[in-house]
């Protein structure tokens, strides 16, 4: 090989460690035709539940989903933006987008938070998550609610359960 070669080999390799691979999905989280990949997203966190009596009749208890709380990293590990309450995508740009659940399905691993896609709708100043108009959350790990007993005992303790995922960002 020449030297250039080499280089160039060895730069297209890096670039694609780097990147997240794109996973195969349900066809029901596939976004729209029109719609491509903008970019990938890889978040850690947590997802926060509290422990509330249930709205039936036998007033049991339950650990509720309260909200994500989680940074994004690009796949350079540099820090883009934020996930919370809403639930929303915020860019370190201040750009944001807020997201509706369309359809879900179960991890294909167990013990992780299922797997979405969301439309979404730009609720900020523009910048890089502006044009988004689907989110896929994919590759999840862990999330789901806490195993412990939830009871009249512990009403209104909350739960932050680490979990990870990759959010796929789409634009048409």
């Amino acid at each position: 090989m020449k030297p250039t070669s080499i280089v160039i080999f060895a730069a297209v390799l890096v670039s694609a460690c780097a990147a997240p691979a794109r996973v195969e999905v349900p066809a029901t989280l596939k976004p729209e035709s029109n719609e491509s990949l903008q970019r990938i997203v890889r978040a850690t966190g947590v997802q926060i539940y509290e422990c509330r009596a249930k709205k039936d009749a036998n007033a049991r208890f339950e650990w509720a989903f309260v909200a994500p709380e989680a940074d994004l990293f690009d796949a350079r590990g540099n820090k883009v933006g934020k996930h919370g309450a809403g639930p929303y995508w915020q860019a370190s740009d201040g750009s944001r987008i807020v997201g509706t659940l369309k359809q879900r399905a179960d991890a294909p691993v167990s013990g992780a938070i299922p797997w979405l896609l969301l439309t979404a709708k730009s609720n900020g100043p523009q910048g890089s998550f502006s044009n988004v108009t689907s989110i896929q959350r994919v590759n999840t790990t862990g999330g789901i609610a806490p195993a412990r007993n939830c009871g009249s005992d512990t009403t209104g303790s909350t739960s932050r359960i680490p979990y990870t995922a990759d959010y796929y960002f789409f634009t048409n």
